[in-house]
């Protein structure tokens, strides 16, 4: 949980996502990876995919930041696992605030998005 930040400004969901993130971890083979980091609050995600005939078929996490930065990469790794990468590379801003299902401040887009960044360029 971030220092002096109170429950009251996250959902149930997205700080039970933050507690216990899915796809958190790394992968034994990963065909792709790419590490990103925002130099703004120190928020550093690496993402791995392992990635077989044009689909994800496994995608993890891991690293460290702030709780929106983090669920995001464990809302996002969930949502493109099993997707074709063409359709990964296509995904944007919108696609990641509907993960969410929550309004998500202007100045907390960077963190919400920087999982995203991380895929994308794994995948160039």
């Amino acid at each position: 949980m971030e220092q002096g930040i109170p429950e009251t400004l996250y959902s149930k969901h997205i700080l039970e996502l933050y507690k216990n993130p899915s796809n958190f971890g790394m992968l034994k083979n990963p065909t792709h990876s790419r590490t990103e980091y925002n130099s703004i609050c120190g928020d550093e995600i690496t993402v791995q995919l392992e990635v077989k005939n044009g689909i994800a078929k496994d995608v993890k996490f891991s690293g460290s930041g702030c709780v929106l930065s983090l669920v995001s990469a464990s809302l996002l790794t969930s949502k493109i696992k099993g997707m074709k990468t063409e359709a990964i590379k296509k995904m944007n801003k919108d696609d990641i605030k509907e993960l969410f299902k929550t309004k998500i401040n202007n100045s907390r887009i960077k963190c919400v998005l920087l999982p995203l960044e991380a895929v994308k360029k794994a995948l160039k």
